[in-house]
């Protein structure tokens, strides 16, 4: 089970994985008339990145925070 400081980084990955493979993916449109094989290549990285940021949020859904650490009676003794 992670913890949620590594289900922050993940969730963090997926949106930089999906919003910078669409403005990729819309880079590489936009360039195909300039450069062919330079657009072709942004669509394709940018298709790329988008789908894996996709999968990632299927990954998400099944992964489950781990449960905070429980308490001892050490941890539950009053000072005296």
């Amino acid at each position: 089970m992670p913890s949620a400081r590594a289900l922050k980084r993940l969730d963090s990955l997926v949106w930089a994985l999906i919003f910078g493979g669409l403005f990729l993916l819309i880079l590489g449109i936009a360039s195909h008339d300039e450069a062919a094989i330079a657009g072709w290549s942004l669509t394709a990285l940018g298709g790329i990145a988008t789908l894996a940021g996709v999968v990632l949020i299927f990954v998400r859904s099944r992964l489950q925070e781990a449960p905070p650490p429980a308490t001892t009676m050490k941890d539950k003794e009053t000072p005296r």
